[in-house]
Parts: structure tokens; C-alpha cells; sequence
């Protein structure tokens, strides 16, 4: 991969709240915005039967479906294997590239049966999942890129920026042998999964990347890099991605967002996760990277309308996370699952309030490289690391499953929930 070689990523709490600040403050061009066309209309039934154009339905799935996901992991042959989830973060995904990086210095890298992505995890996974070979274009893409290199304020109706400098690296950096090399591992057995919004559905989509890929051709390759870019379009800040799909004999046209808009994370569908008796995945162990700080932090808050969105933002966003890490640990617990989690924690102190901070960035891919290097980076639902985990590792208070991120309850959630409150 080249230096240029893929990404960005979405923006998170401080970093969105400056986007969003900048983006107010810029002279006004809303009315100058480039109009968006309007979509035809299609309706819930035809949206449920449609499949991307030229493709089968078999490279997606609802990701809210665990009877669906059942299958695709049962056909997976090397599902067994140890997984590897990566979260949404922003820059923060330095953590996770870097991490990787040391990981193969220290030759313990696991061969991922199936790695998941979300947002920025979503740039990530496809050279995780080619192993080693693509620990370089990681670092280049988290240590030399600046906002100049994601984004640009107006010139689209649907988003407070225009995300063409984005896309163009991601152009440039998922290539046909890019593809060539996915497609050669899911013939393995494998599986690269990334998570997008279906805006219209409110529901998650589950994309079979190793399936596309395999379809060849410029359509596989197109729609390939349409998904990285619609898993880290971040609503309302990113524009949203068009999708191509036919329902029967309909064409119609369906809108992507962040993956992370229904989860910062993808390990199963929200259902199996809370389910009293879930049935246990294929791997006895997943590896779980956080690109994000995962405990409160005070700071005093402005008396602006940006001052309290922003924090208010980053306490639902790292309340999101807590969340969902209290239904995976529970899940995991409930099913022998092995579940080791990496965060950044108090060992990283460096903090930033500019988006795609060079310096930040570079210290935070160099922290990770360091942990994954070491061996120190993971620990496990009991706390205890892979191997001598140093102080400043945090543990998570008890949450709630309601309200954020809209992680719902049932009986077997408000169980795990009690349970996590009584550790």
C-alpha cells in the first residue's frame, strides 16, 4: 500500500464538537449547498426484499438478525478461530492500527477466523484482515493525515461537511489487489464483516466483505469502498452514502450511515447478546479494541449551545460504550466466551481538542504499537491481563442498559444488568 493508502475516520465527542463549531462559525453557505435529488419512495416491505444491484443477497445480512447471523458464521469454516472486533473512535483509531502493528512485531498475532468493523474500525479491518502486509498502510493512514485529508465544510445539503477529500483516499487505498487479497482469505474460510445504518430502517446492515470482493469486477470494487465510507459516516456531520439496490423489479435507493449510529461495535446481534440462553459463537475467544476513552472526565463545561453539546456528547458516547460492554461481557459469561478487551486507558495521557491532531494521533498509534508489542494491551473480563497489565487501567462502573445509543431492555438484559451491578 502506498503512503496515501487509505482513511480517516469518523469524528467523536471533543473532536466533533469542533467540527461542529467550525462549521457555525464558516460565512453562511447553506444556501449555496449543492441540492441533493430526491430519492424515489419504497416502502418498508420492498426495502426488506431489496439486495444491492448486481450482487446476491447473500453479502448481507439484517444485523439485528441472529438467526442470519447464525448462518453466516456456521458457513464460515474457519470461525473457530480467535476473533477481532474494532470499535468506532474517531482518530482514536491510531490505538488500534498501532496496536496491531506491535501485535505482529511480537509474532503472537492471532489468525482471526472473523474480524468485524465499525466507523473507524470499518477503515481498519480490511488490512487487519490481510495480516501483517497491511500494518504499514495503517500507520501511514493514522500518523500523516490532517482534516484537510477528510473533510470540507458545505457543499452538500445532507451534512454540515463534504467528506470528497475522504473519499478519494479511500479510492486510492482499497485497489483491486487490495480486493484480490480479501477475497483470497474469505475463500479460506474467513470472514470480514462490516457494520453500516440503514437510515431508513433504523436498523444495522451486516456486510459479507470477503463475498463482495469475490464478485470482482469494477461493481465489487465500487461497492466495497462505498461501505468503508458509509460505516464512517457520522450523521448529520459526514454526508450519508447512496446504495444501488432493486427490490423484485424496482429499482430504488437506499441511504447508509455510521455503523457506530446502532452500535460502537459489532460482536452478534443486540438479541443474542441479551438472550437468557444464547447459543455460544464458533471462537472461544474474541479480542475487542475500544478506540475510545471509556471513563468520565471532568472539565468545566462553556454556558454555549457548543459547550453543552459537546459534553453532553462525549457523556453519551462513552455511555453507549459502557453499555454495550456490559451486554458483551455478560453474554460472555453466560456462554464461556473468552472476551479480552483493550481500551485506552490512564497509561495514555495525551489529549487533543483539533481533529486528526497529527501529534496526538502519532503518540497514541506509538502507545498502542508499544502495549501490542509488550503483550499488555488485553485484559479479560476479570480484569486480568494477557501479561502484566501496568496500573491506570480502569474498571467500568455498573450501567444502565437503557436510554443511550438505543440499547434496549428485556428480562434476560435487566438480569445481565443486575448481574454486572453486583461484581
Amino acid at each position: 500500500m502506498s503512503g496515501s493508502s487509505i482513511k480517516r475516520i469518523g469524528l467523536r465527542s471533543t473532536a466533533l464538537l469542533t467540527v461542529f463549531g467550525l462549521a457555525l462559525v464558516q460565512p453562511a453557505q447553506s444556501a449555496e449547498r449543492v441540492k441533493t435529488p430526491e430519492r424515489g419512495s419504497f416502502t418498508v416491505t420492498e426495502a426488506a426484499a431489496a439486495k444491492p444491484d448486481g450482487f446476491a443477497a447473500r453479502v448481507r445480512i439484517p444485523g439485528d438478525d441472529p438467526a442470519a447471523f447464525a448462518r453466516l458464521v456456521a458457513d464460515a469454516r474457519a470461525a473457530a478461530q480467535p476473533w477481532l472486533v474494532l470499535s468506532g473512535g474517531g482518530e482514536n483509531g491510531a490505538f488500534a492500527a498501532g496496536l496491531l502493528k506491535g501485535w505482529s512485531e511480537a509474532g503472537t498475532r492471532p489468525d482471526f477466523g472473523v474480524i468485524t468493523g465499525v466507523s473507524t474500525g470499518a477503515m481498519i479491518a480490511p488490512f487487519a484482515f490481510i495480516g501483517p502486509s497491511g500494518d504499514e498502510a495503517l500507520r501511514q493512514a493514522y500518523t500523516e493525515i490532517s482534516a484537510a485529508d477528510v473533510f470540507e465544510f458545505g457543499g452538500t445539503s445532507e451534512s454540515l461537511t463534504d467528506t470528497w477529500p475522504l473519499k478519494r483516499r479511500i479510492d486510492r487505498s482499497v485497489t483491486p489487489k487490495l480486493l484480490q487479497a480479501v477475497a483470497a482469505e474469505h475463500a479460506k474460510g474467513r470472514r470480514l464483516l462490516v457494520a453500516t445504518t440503514a437510515v431508513d430502517s433504523e436498523r444495522p446492515v451486516l456486510w459479507d466483505m470477503g463475498a463482495i470482493a469475490g464478485t470482482g469486477g469494477p461493481k465489487a470494487l465500487a461497492l466495497f469502498r462505498d461501505i468503508i465510507l458509509a460505516s464512517s459516516a457520522v450523521p448529520g456531520v459526514f454526508p450519508p452514502v447512496m446504495v444501488e439496490a432493486v427490490a423484485g423489479s424496482k429499482r430504488i435507493q437506499e441511504m447508509h450511515d455510521d455503523g457506530g449510529t446502532t452500535a460502537p461495535y459489532y460482536l452478534a446481534p443486540e438479541a443474542t447478546l441479551l438472550a437468557a440462553h444464547p447459543a455460544p459463537l464458533p471462537a472461544q475467544r474474541v479480542y475487542l479494541v475500544v478506540n475510545n476513552v471509556l471513563t468520565p472526565q471532568f472539565q468545566m463545561a462553556a454556558r454555549t449551545t457548543l459547550g453543552v453539546l459537546g459534553r453532553s456528547m462525549s457523556a453519551a458516547i462513552k455511555a453507549q460504550m459502557r453499555a454495550a460492554l456490559a451486554l458483551s461481557r455478560g453474554f460472555a459469561r453466560r456462554t464461556g466466551l473468552d472476551l479480552r478487551v483493550a481500551e485506552i486507558d490512564g497509561r495514555f495521557t495525551q489529549t487533543t481538542t483539533a481533529p486528526f491532531d497529527q501529534a496526538y494521533m502519532k503518540a497514541l498509534f506509538a502507545h498502542g504499537e508499544s502495549l501490542g508489542r509488550d503483550g499488555t494491551a488485553f485484559a479479560g473480563d476479570d480484569g486480568t491481563p494477557e501479561s502484566g497489565r501496568s496500573a491506570g487501567a480502569t474498571d467500568l462502573p455498573a450501567v444502565s442498559l437503557t436510554g443511550v445509543g438505543g440499547l434496549r431492555t428485556s428480562a434476560a438484559g435487566e438480569a445481565a444488568a443486575q448481574d454486572l451491578a453486583g461484581r
